[in-house]
């Protein structure tokens, strides 16, 4: 029998919801197309992540520009609406948070990315996607789409980096 791709995204993401890396009940799980299927998005596993249906309704059709926006602003803390609540997150208040936002891959995976950055001088990637292919080059085993973007929030949160419009720049 095939996994559904819900299932199959939650196993890959360890149970827990792409954005805020929370645990995430099956019952409030849904798939969040990236690029929404609604402007023409496919239904890989590329494309989609498992959220809780809070985060896929605040989503909606926007565009991935709009979507990505929607995190930065969360200054890599990114706080989930089934927490803060509908009225809430339409302010985005400033309430403490319970527990860390971002899921931190080991920390020998975040030194070798730091490490391999600062080694390459000038030749850094310059964007978004050429950042995450080379993220990905470093693990001959293979590294997951998770970890992937959790090691890419990881250096925004700690001030590595700055991604503005898929554009990345280095505090180093």
């Amino acid at each position: 029998m095939p996994t559904k791709p819900l299932d199959r995204l939650m196993f890959v993401q360890g149970g827990l919801c792409f954005f805020c890396k929370q645990p995430l009940p099956k019952a409030e799980a849904s798939v969040e197309h990236l690029y929404a299927s609604a402007n023409g998005g496919g239904n890989n596993d590329e494309n989609c992540v498992a959220c809780c249906k809070a985060v896929n309704a605040l989503f909606g059709s926007m565009s991935l520009k709009e979507k990505f926006q929607v995190v930065l602003n969360q200054k890599g803390q990114f706080k989930c609406p089934n927490d803060a609540g509908p009225a809430k997150v339409a302010t985005q208040a400033k309430a403490p948070f319970k527990a860390p936002a971002i899921a931190k891959p080991k920390d020998d995976k975040f030194a070798l990315v730091v490490a391999n950055l600062k080694q390459r001088g000038a030749s850094k990637p310059r964007t978004l996607k050429t950042l995450t292919s080379t993220l990905a080059s470093l693990f001959p085993k293979g590294i997951s789409e998770a970890d992937l973007a959790a090691l890419v929030q990881q250096l925004q949160a700690t001030g590595k980096i700055t991604v503005l419009e898929n554009k990345v720049t280095y505090a180093f």
